[in-house]
C-alpha cells in the first residue's frame, strides 16, 4: 500500500474536552484523593533512594495540587510538546496524566531528555482493573437499553505493558509496580460526580456528542448495586482504581550494567551444588 493513502490514526483523546472537565473539576473543587495517594507514593519512592534532588520537574493535569505538593518544582501541563528543557531536572514526575497521552512513550522520551545523567523519572497513570466495574455496568445497560454501544471509559492499560514504556523510551534500570484502590460510593450517581470533580470524564474522541439517555444510567445504576455491591459496605457500590507506578534512570556510567553474557567465572550448576553442600 502507498503510505501516502494511508487514512491517519484516529485520536483517542479530544484535547478540548480534556481541558473543559479539567476545568469543570476546578469549579467543582477538585477531588484530589488519588493525587495525594500518588504524591505519598512517590515520597516513599524517594525515601528508598536516599538521594536529595534540587531540580523537580512535575508533569500533570492538575497544577495547583502538585504546585502545593511541591513548591519548589517546575509544573509542566501534559500537553503533547511538553515545556522541559534537556538536562534542566534531576527529578521528572509524571502525575496522573499519562493515561491520556496520545503517545504515551513520547511523553516519557521527553521526560528522559529533561533529566541529567543519573536523573530519576517517576509515572504514576491509571491502567488495569481501573473502573471494571462501571464500565461493565454501563456496556450492559446501554446494550439493553439503546441497542448498541459508545466509548465512555478510557482504555486501560496492563502493567506488563507499561511497564516495558521507559525502556523503550532509553531510560535505564526500569521498574514498574501497582497499588490498587477501592472506594465506596453511595451509587453510580455518587461516582460519576467524583470523576468529574477529578477531571477524569469521559474525554475520547469517539464518545457520543450528546447526552445519554437517562434510562440508560438509572439501569446502569441498577446493574451496578447488583453486580458489584460493596461486601463491607452493604447498600453501597466499590470503584476500583488501579496505579500503576514506572520508575527509570537517565543512563550513566555509575549505574550498574548487567555481566555481559558468557564473562560468569561460576556455572550456575556449580553455584546451587556448593549451596547444598553442609556448612
Amino acid at each position: 500500500m502507498n503510505p501516502a493513502r494511508q487514512s491517519p490514526v484516529p485520536s483517542l483523546t479530544d484535547r478540548r474536552a480534556l481541558m473543559r472537565n479539567r476545568s469543570r473539576a476546578d469549579r467543582l473543587g477538585p477531588v484530589d484523593f488519588l493525587h495525594r495517594i500518588v504524591a505519598d507514593e512517590v515520597q516513599l519512592r524517594l525515601a528508598e533512594v536516599n538521594r536529595t534532588f534540587t531540580d523537580a520537574a512535575v508533569v500533570t493535569g492538575m497544577p495547583g495540587f502538585w504546585a502545593r505538593e511541591m513548591p519548589q518544582a517546575h509544573i509542566v501541563a501534559d500537553t503533547p510538546e511538553l515545556d522541559l528543557r534537556p538536562g534542566a531536572h534531576d527529578l521528572v514526575i509524571h502525575a496522573l496524566a499519562l493515561h491520556w497521552a496520545e503517545d504515551p512513550v513520547g511523553q516519557i522520551v521527553q521526560s528522559a531528555r529533561a533529566l541529567r545523567p543519573d536523573g530519576l523519572f517517576i509515572a504514576a497513570c491509571f491502567g488495569g482493573r481501573t473502573l471494571h466495574e462501571l464500565r461493565d455496568a454501563l456496556t450492559r445497560a446501554e446494550a439493553q437499553i439503546a441497542g448498541g454501544l459508545s466509548p465512555r471509559i478510557l482504555p486501560m492499560g496492563e502493567i506488563r505493558d507499561l511497564g516495558a514504556l521507559p525502556s523503550r523510551a532509553g531510560l535505564a534500570l526500569p521498574v514498574a509496580d501497582q497499588i490498587s484502590q477501592r472506594v465506596s460510593y453511595r451509587d453510580l450517581f455518587h461516582l460519576a460526580h467524583d470523576l468529574r470533580a477529578m477531571g477524569e470524564a469521559n474525554a475520547l474522541a469517539a464518545r457520543l456528542r450528546h447526552p445519554t439517555r437517562r434510562e440508560v444510567l438509572l439501569r446502569a445504576a441498577q446493574i451496578y448495586a447488583e453486580s458489584h455491591p460493596d461486601p463491607e459496605n452493604p447498600g453501597r457500590i466499590p470503584a476500583t482504581f488501579d496505579l500503576i507506578f514506572l520508575t527509570g534512570w537517565a543512563p550513566d556510567n555509575s549505574q550498574q550494567k548487567p555481566l555481559r553474557p558468557g564473562s560468569a567465572k561460576v556455572s550456575l550448576a556449580d553455584a546451587l551444588a556448593s549451596m547444598r553442600k553442609p556448612q
